[in-house]
């Protein structure tokens, strides 16, 4: 497998796991299509951007819209982005040949209603990743 397959294994296994379930933040991918009407979700995007250690490495930004109802304050929002730090924030995913990501230090910004849906508001939660596959 390549490392852009390697790096959607090592993210989703995260959100696929039965402990992040148990937390009941609906979860999908960047290519999600809403399909019914949802009051509460997250979307994540993987963006590889940088260059690494070396050819097989890469570095780049793990970026999470977060969806909850508008008009109720920022509360839900901020209690979610702390979920996804105690997942993600400093944490290291390895696979058993040496492959990992490396998250770091996480940022979240308020971008107020969602423009597809306005009874939604959106929270971007950010956090750097760094990609390593030895050679």
């Amino acid at each position: 497998m390549g490392k852009y397959s390697n790096i959607d294994d090592l993210i989703f296994s995260i959100f696929a796991s039965s402990i992040w379930k148990a937390e009941k933040i609906q979860t999908f991918p960047s290519n999600f299509v809403k399909t019914k009407s949802l009051e509460e979700y997250i979307r994540v995007s993987i963006i590889s951007s940088g260059s690494g250690v070396n050819l097989k490495s890469i570095s780049g930004e793990l970026i999470i819209d977060i969806f909850s109802k508008a008009g109720t304050g920022p509360k839900k929002s901020s209690e979610i982005a702390d979920k996804l730090d105690n997942y993600l924030f400093g944490k290291t995913i390895t696979l058993s040949n040496g492959i990992s990501v490396q998250l770091f230090n996480s940022a979240i910004q308020d971008r107020g209603q969602d423009p597809d849906n306005p009874t939604l508001n959106r929270v971007i939660y950010s956090i750097p990743f760094s990609y390593s596959e030895v050679m």
